[in-house]
């Protein structure tokens, strides 16, 4: 009896280090997947605390700054964050950051428009009275050296004239003149004589195609900023060249210059505020403003006629191509009958 004591306290001590090496092994398994856990919320911790600073330093400003709503947002920093809570809430974040500065802009730029449609009228109309009394001294004055002062003065107030014309027409006035249904090479030449250049342009090509009354000033004031684009961004000793043909439903203005061109960036976004994909926020036009092209868009879209400009020129330069479809069009037998409608109005 007393030599079977030391057997069973052997397995009893067995037993006893085989639990305790049991659970030092579960300890150590809980151990290490403590371990792994707390790595990884403190990598998740950082990773959020990284988030939050992309969204403070670069999402958040690239909204801001973004030239008009229908940029691309900027994204996580982290894709592995994405369709969790925490990025949905960063989303709702950026979502009314971006509703809060879209108000923002919209006021300010209807603000800024209110305030310049008001200026540009005053102007207009100062304008045209210094057309008028121009015009009354070119009646009474036969003195040659007179005359081509006074021809001088009338081209200057024709170019201020265009400049207070195309910041009203931006911010949503009219054009402000009524005309008579005037032959399409007439309305070229009218463009023509509203730019400083006017003796670098020459134009080619005879149709016998009017303009009707309604489009025959937006279509002047259009291709007068085309043509000036084309004088400012050429060499003084160029020329301009013109081209009217008829085409097929309509015709067309094709105006070739020999100037540095557009690289890419720049053309992308001549078409954008040609084709108006986005409201145009006149504070946002570069400093000095650049109407041009923002002035051609609206008026197209108003009036239902089209330009393009992503053509090079024979020249090396850009052509601009401005067509005009048939239902702004008429025969000169037709125009000479056509009576002048009255003027348009807001």
């Amino acid at each position: 009896m007393t030599e079977q004591i030391p057997e069973a306290v052997f397995w009893c001590l067995a037993v006893g280090l085989f639990a305790v090496a049991v659970l030092l092994v579960r300890e150590r398994g809980i151990t290490a997947r403590q371990r792994r856990r707390n790595a990884e919320l403190g990598e998740g911790l950082r990773a959020r605390d990284e988030e939050l600073r992309h969204l403070v330093s670069a999402r958040l400003p690239a909204l801001e700054d973004a030239p008009h709503p229908q940029v691309p947002a900027v994204g996580l920093l982290d894709t592995r964050l994405a369709d969790t809570e925490f990025a949905k809430c960063l989303d709702g974040v950026v979502e009314r950051f971006a509703g809060a500065v879209e108000h923002a802009r919209s006021s300010a730029d209807q603000s800024a428009k209110a305030a310049l449609k008001a200026s540009m009228r005053s102007l207009q109309a100062l304008a045209n009275e210094q057309q008028v009394s121009i015009s009354e001294m070119q009646d009474r004055h036969d003195n040659p050296g007179v005359l081509s002062d006074l021809l001088e003065i009338d081209h200057a107030n024709a170019q201020f004239g265009r400049r207070a014309q195309v910041i009203a027409v931006l911010c949503g006035s009219w054009p402000g003149r009524q005309r008579a249904t005037s032959a399409l090479v007439e309305v070229v030449r009218g463009a023509t004589s509203r730019i400083r250049d006017y003796r670098r342009i020459r134009i080619n090509g005879e149709v016998d195609i009017a303009v009707r009354s309604r489009a025959v000033e937006p279509v002047v004031l259009a291709v007068a900023e085309l043509l000036d684009n084309a004088a400012r961004h050429s060499q003084p000793g160029t020329t301009v060249e013109v081209t009217v043909q008829t085409v097929h439903n309509g015709a067309c203005v094709v105006i070739d210059d020999a100037g540095v061109g557009m690289d890419g960036q720049a053309a992308e976004h001549a078409a954008e505020l040609l084709a108006r994909t986005y409201d145009v926020d006149i504070v946002r036009l570069g400093d000095p403003p650049r109407f041009g092209f923002a002035v051609i868009g609206a008026l197209t879209e108003r009036y239902g006629f089209t330009v393009s400009v992503d053509t090079l020129s024979p020249y090396g330069g850009v052509r601009a191509v401005v067509f005009l479809p048939a239902a702004l069009l008429t025969h000169l037998d037709a125009a000479v009958q056509e009576p002048v409608p009255p003027a348009e109005r807001p």
